[in-house]
């Protein structure tokens, strides 16, 4: 069935730069929708069994070793709970600080992911450590734009990611509204994603870095997951996220790899790369280690890095420790070995 055509289709759209770069200067809803409907069928059986084939590397012990310390670097060590409060976000923070007390050499996770309200204690929580917009230390990540619905007037969505900015947000990870994308409606999308990473200015003149969370199980077909990551792209996201978590199915493997596919071929196209953020359901070693090599075997090494790929988790960060630690001692440790996030 064809999506119904937004009444206001041959309106003007807010002129990204990406876009512009793209599909010309004359930046309107028919251009944007005929290039995303223009993008070739997801070849949906390929796409599982190539998912699948992740699964069937041998890993052995060094490769191993490297492989968890790469997960930790990557992960957003992530609280979303309507029960957060100040305490929890500490914990969460001397978390990150000190992964693995028995261990000093165990990598601390690139980001905590917090609700906007707790980034100013999350920033306190970290001290030094704080990244502060630069390369080094732990970044704050704070979901914004009415997490995890999407559900509010544009002026609320904004006003809450520069909210979040304000008081310290080195990353904002923002959720699409699915409903308009689901009518068809890809300007609106496109308009708002725009206008959030506007938000994102800082008084300095840089930007918190912007993550698009696409929903995707919601998005139901991967066309539109495909179509959703080049919308995402093209209005000026710096990575595109799978999920919020609090939907099912969260992050796939499939679902991700696609995604990657849209990060690759848009650095083959423009020169320029975008990061991925898996989220939502990646709770054991084993299956954040997939995803690495799908990372590797899509995107090539160069996208292992956290400035390129992340782990949207809550869980994972102590199966990791606990793999590590059997890789150290040769046993298997209890959960009580390491702390509670």
């Amino acid at each position: 069935m064809t999506s119904p055509r937004p009444a206001s289709a041959s309106q003007a759209l807010a002129p990204a730069e990406r876009a512009v770069q793209l599909l010309g200067g004359d930046l309107s809803e028919v251009a944007l929708r005929q290039h995303l409907e223009g993008l070739p069928t997801v070849d949906a059986v390929g796409l599982e069994a190539r998912a699948a084939s992740f699964g069937t590397r041998s890993i052995k012990t060094t490769s191993k070793a490297a492989a968890l310390d790469t997960v930790i670097r990557m992960i957003d060590l992530t609280t979303l709970q309507g029960s957060d409060t100040r305490g929890k976000v500490r914990s969460l923070v001397a978390k990150a600080l000190v992964p693995d007390a028995s261990d000093p050499s165990t990598p601390r996770p690139a980001a905590v992911c917090v609700y906007g309200d707790m980034v100013g204690n999350a920033v306190e929580a970290l001290g030094s450590a704080w990244s502060a917009g630069k390369d080094d230390g732990i970044n704050v990540a704070a979901v914004a734009t009415a997490f995890p619905s999407g559900r509010a007037s544009i002026g609320v969505k904004l006003q809450d990611t520069r909210d979040a900015v304000a008081a310290g947000a080195d990353e904002i990870d923002m959720v699409i509204d699915r409903g308009a994308f689901l009518e068809g409606n890809y300007g609106k999308v496109f308009d708002e994603i725009v206008q959030t990473k506007d938000a994102c200015r800082r008084d300095d003149g840089t930007y918190a870095h912007l993550k698009v969370i696409l929903e995707t199980g919601e998005l139901v077909t991967y066309d539109n997951v495909r179509r959703a990551s080049w919308l995402s792209i093209l209005a000026g996201g710096d990575f595109i996220k799978t999920s919020t978590g609090k939907v099912q199915p969260a992050a796939t493997l499939p679902v991700t790899t696609l995604m990657l596919q849209v990060v690759r071929d848009w650095e083959r196209l423009t020169g320029e790369r975008i990061g991925v953020k898996p989220a939502g359901g990646i709770s054991t070693s084993k299956d954040a280690i997939k995803y690495l090599v799908a990372v590797a075997e899509t995107c090539g090494e160069a996208w292992l890095d956290p400035h390129l790929f992340r782990f949207g988790a809550s869980s994972l960060l102590n199966d990791v420790l606990l793999q590590r630690q059997k890789l150290t001692t040769g046993r298997y440790s209890g959960p009580d070995y390491v702390t509670i996030d």
